[in-house]
């Protein structure tokens, strides 16, 4: 399925708080050199991971690349909120979870806002089994991130 960029770029930055802001060139760029991209209907959810050797800066995706030599980020998964409550996130990181472990990895991690705080992200990666692995203040002290992971087994 041909994502539709327009409508993943507003879902995205109608959410940039929490995923941070994106312009249409950045987001052809992460498309690009991205390990999964799923989104589900009319862009009414999606997610965007990247593998250990992915061409990209983002200062959490390096957090990882520092302390793991294999992994899957996952940089930004999003549900409108005219589609939440059907299951689209949690579907999203099955597909995830199969294609990772079909690949190899044994490792998906992410980072979730600790401040500003994000509680709905917090349980719900919480039932997911992922558990806390580090946390640190991202550059320019407005954002406190908390590093999570989930071992595939």
């Amino acid at each position: 399925m041909k994502l539709d960029h327009g409508r993943l770029l507003e879902l995205n930055n109608a959410h940039a708080v929490e995923l941070s802001w994106l312009d249409a060139a950045r987001l052809k760029k992460l498309l690009a050199c991205a390990f999964f991209t799923r989104s589900i209907g009319d862009i009414d959810a999606f997610l965007l991971a990247f593998d250990q050797d992915a061409d990209y800066d983002n200062p959490n995706f390096l957090w990882f690349r520092a302390r793991y030599s294999r992994f899957v980020y996952v940089d930004r998964i999003v549900v409108a909120p005219e589609a939440r409550g059907h299951g689209h996130a949690r579907r999203l990181y099955a597909d995830l979870f199969d294609q990772a472990a079909r690949a190899g990895h044994d490792r998906i991690v992410c980072e979730v806002n600790a401040e500003p705080p994000n509680p709905a992200s917090d349980a719900f990666h919480a039932t997911l089994g992922f558990a806390e692995v580090g946390a640190a203040t991202l550059p320019g002290g407005t954002k406190t991130v908390r590093y999570l992971q989930r071992l595939l087994s």
